[in-house]
């Protein structure tokens, strides 16, 4: 069984959000809340301050603090290294986005994060709430594992987009668009990325050009001190990108 996770490179991010935009027309997200986000901030001093960004997906953790907390386990670990919401048994109490250090999950029923409310231009029936025109075919939502409209009432997330991933062919050892016959099965947020700074694959496959990279240029996981052992990994080693809150990654 592999265990999933990503590797992003700071030196060939380019802070172009198309990773946002891939993500939230995948996953059917309301504007401004974005599974895939980019923070952009200051570096040193004015007048020699530089813009800079990060890009922040959900970490995936080895050991999340989120599933700890979760009281009617609605929050859980797969065995390929997932860490996903079933929305029959989520109740929306936020636990989880309290204990989450990373503040990458959400809770839609609040006022929008952008006008107008498109829940409310693209009305639907049922629980859903919503249908905007882009939403993918019926039978690809499922809720036991947070995949499609969200309904009301539950906490969301990325899911490294399992919706695609838990499709691959067994025993890979990358996720790569460039080759042909897995590029369908590529989380969204890698595959539309333009400099390529997403990788995307087996974190137990030695051979996996995630765990290589890992390991040439000493990937770091963000805030490793809180002991949740995140799943995704940054490069920041030529171009002096840095990862705040980060320690060297052991592979």
């Amino acid at each position: 069984m592999a265990k999933w996770g990503m590797v992003i490179d700071l030196d060939k991010c380019t802070g172009c959000q198309a990773c946002t935009t891939a993500c939230a027309m995948e996953n059917n997200r309301l504007p401004g809340e974005n599974w895939q986000d980019v923070l952009f901030y200051h570096e040193g001093k004015y007048p020699s301050a530089k813009l800079m960004w990060f890009p922040r997906p959900c970490m995936h953790c080895e050991h999340p603090s989120c599933v700890d907390v979760c009281p009617t386990r609605a929050t859980y670990k797969t065995e390929d290294g997932l860490v996903l919401i079933d929305w029959n048994k989520c109740i929306g109490c936020k636990y989880c986005m309290i204990a989450c250090p990373y503040g990458v999950r959400f809770y839609v029923d609040e006022r929008p994060l952008v006008e107008p409310d498109v829940r409310g231009v693209f009305p639907g029936a049922g629980r859903g709430m919503w249908s905007p025109p882009y939403r993918a075919p019926n039978d690809r939502e499922d809720w036991v594992h947070g995949v499609g409209i969200q309904p009301s009432g539950v906490v969301s997330k990325c899911t490294f987009c399992y919706h695609k991933i838990s499709k691959a062919p067994k025993g890979v050892a990358d996720l790569d668009e460039d080759i042909p016959e897995l590029k369908e099965y590529v989380p969204a947020c890698v595959r539309m990325c333009p400099p390529k700074a997403r990788y995307f694959g087996d974190l137990d496959n030695p051979a996996s050009h995630v765990n290589k990279l890992i390991a040439d240029k000493r990937g770091v996981r963000l805030l490793d001190q809180t002991g949740n052992k995140p799943q995704v990994y940054y490069l920041s080693g030529g171009a002096g990108a840095s990862v705040p809150g980060s320690r060297a990654a052991k592979t």
